[in-house]
């Protein structure tokens, strides 16, 4: 399940909900609703067509740094200096040919593509990626290790670190680049809805707007033409995932990158030759997060109990439909398989289901069963907890009610709490909830999943507002190995360090991992060829990662 994040740039809600109607949605583009007098893609052929099941409704808004910005902004519009890819760990040069770091590690030097220009004509330039960070930091924060940014020249831009940082390079190699002389004449960048966008995209031209759909054509000026084969890219809004579906069972739509339940009969059984689904458990991982700040989550010896109570071949087999496996008590997902310390993994206890286990753990952490069979904490009082999830999360609400029922059994007395995942997200975001089910961090090392479970610098109290780290658990001695992580770009001693980080991970359970989340994708060929696969993994068929460029640039038209 993938859910809409406050987080930047990440997965957004898989949902059950009412669904807008297919027919609008599908028919809206015709209509050149943009006002600037094209109809759309139709002329040129047939448009990649992509539903949004988390959506009822478009803005036109192409802010890369507003949280209303519209689907395909970050991935068709805007490019970085490199992409990488969980699939298969590969990094492949976009924006940028080459880059290096100094010998201290406190300077990162790129050099930028000759040839690139911005899709109204301009050359992109190194200011544009001064400008871009800039922005980047001012509008969204982060960057802490960032000290300056510097135009060396025309074609080359250095990064100065105020300190050795190795996860640096990823985290900005990634960052996708915006216009200078377009966003340096904006007044307040925060506001701007930039609704006729310029950049180094495939995609960049909007074609047709409408609140149910809109069309994003190609780049007149981009610098890879031959691979632009798609004639235009539609996005059809739908307010849950019954709609969503029904489009992708239908044959509407080319790429379905939602939850469906019992895939192989409600999609690839209606036309086996030409359907198909592959869900990498390349994402986040996704925990239970229990509120470290109230009793008794602030107990390790009770957050291992209730772990150990859950059924996850339950939760995988019946909630994800069997689309992924249970986690172990390192916490990484699929996406770091080449970092797990196999001989942890091999020997994990809290994470296996254990009742007899849990009810003694539970016992002598001081929380004993009433006549009732209920536990209750030292003063007498029940103990019960609430688990909140989004309510158009119907994977994730499944997940939620069988934790609920794995926990009866050891007296706990759980309900699920499902309002709009906004009031969800909010309640995490400033700690007031209870326990909750939270995706994870995820980057190309495993250094930003541990720093958002377990460092004290992500720590923030009750009442303030954070975008990580919602369980509010710190612990120093992590702190430390990840320090020793930041200031080596010396990859066996990162391995090192990640196993020392994966034991304190399971000495601590700061969050109780239940799965690795799939990387959600299915896709038709009926039209279009060139998918990535598990055969051919050059690529994840996630439409929000950014990756997504790199299947744009890959896909064309079948021919016949």
């Amino acid at each position: 399940m993938m859910m809409t994040r406050t987080r930047r740039g990440r997965h957004v809600g898989r949902a059950l909900a009412v669904a807008v109607a297919g027919a609008l949605a599908l028919t809206a583009c015709g209509s050149g609703g943009s006002g600037d007098g094209s109809g759309g893609a139709d002329a040129a052929g047939a448009p990649l067509t992509i539903p949004r099941e988390d959506m009822g409704t478009f803005v036109r808004n192409f802010n890369p740094f507003s949280p209303n910005v519209a689907p395909m902004t970050q991935q068709a519009v805007y490019e970085p200096m490199f992409v990488y890819n969980p699939a298969d760990g590969s990094t492949t040069p976009w924006l940028a040919t080459e880059w290096s770091a100094s010998d201290d590690g406190t300077a990162l030097t790129f050099s930028l593509r000759e040839g690139v220009r911005w899709s109204d004509g301009e050359p992109l330039v190194a200011q544009d990626v001064v400008t871009t960070f800039e922005l980047q930091k001012e509008l969204l924060g982060g960057y802490e290790y960032l000290e300056t940014v510097e135009a060396v020249d025309e074609g080359t831009v250095t990064f100065h670190l105020n300190r050795t940082y190795a996860p640096a390079l990823y985290e900005i190699g990634q960052q996708i680049i915006i216009p200078d002389h377009v966003w340096s004449q904006v007044d307040d960048p925060s506001k701007e809805t930039n609704e006729n966008p310029v950049g180094t995209g495939p995609y960049t031209e909007v074609l047709s707007f409408e609140s149910q759909s809109f069309d994003l054509g190609p780049n007149p000026n981009y610098w890879q033409p031959e691979k632009q084969k798609i004639p235009a890219i539609r996005m059809l809004a739908f307010a849950g995932n019954d709609g969503a579906n029904l489009a992708a069972a239908n044959g509407e739509v080319d790429w379905a990158p939602q939850f469906m339940p019992n895939i192989e009969q409600a999609f690839v059984a209606k036309d086996p030759e030409h359907n198909h689904y592959w869900f990498p458990p390349t994402g986040a991982m996704i925990n239970w997060h229990l509120n470290t700040t109230k009793p008794p989550f602030d107990d390790v010896d009770v957050r291992k109990a209730l772990s150990m109570a859950i059924d996850r071949e339950q939760i995988v087999d019946v909630a994800m439909q069997g689309y992924t496996h249970p986690a172990d008590c390192t916490g990484l997902s699929g996406a770091y398989d080449a970092w797990r310390d196999e001989d942890l993994a091999g020997s994990c206890t809290w994470t296996e289901r254990d009742v007899d286990a849990a009810n003694a753990l539970l016992d002598e952490a001081g929380y004993p069963r009433g006549a009732d069979g209920t536990r209750t904490h030292p003063d007498g009082s029940p103990l019960t907890l609430t688990i909140s999830v989004g309510s158009t999360s119907s994977d994730w609400l499944s997940v939620a009610e069988i934790i609920s029922q794995n926990l009866a059994e050891v007296g706990v007395a759980a309900s699920v709490d499902a309002p709009d995942w906004s009031a969800v997200v909010a309640s995490y975001e400033d700690g007031s909830f209870d326990t909750g089910i939270v995706w994870s961090n995820n980057a190309p090392t495993p250094y930003q999943f541990f720093r958002g479970v377990m460092s004290t610098a992500t720590v923030k109290p009750v009442g303030e507002k954070t975008f990580e780290n919602y369980h509010r658990f710190g612990d120093e001695d992590a702190d430390a190995l990840l320090d020793e992580f930041a200031g080596t770009n010396d990859e066996d001693a990162q391995h090192a360090i990640v196993r020392e980080l994966q034991a304190e991970f399971d000495a601590e359970a700061p969050v109780i991992p239940l799965f690795p989340g799939p990387e959600w994708g299915a896709y038709t060929d009926v039209r279009f060829t060139g998918w990535p696969s598990e055969e051919n993994p050059y690529a994840t068929l996630n439409t929000r990662a950014p990756t997504t460029v790199l299947v744009l640039t890959t896909l064309e038209p079948v021919k016949g």
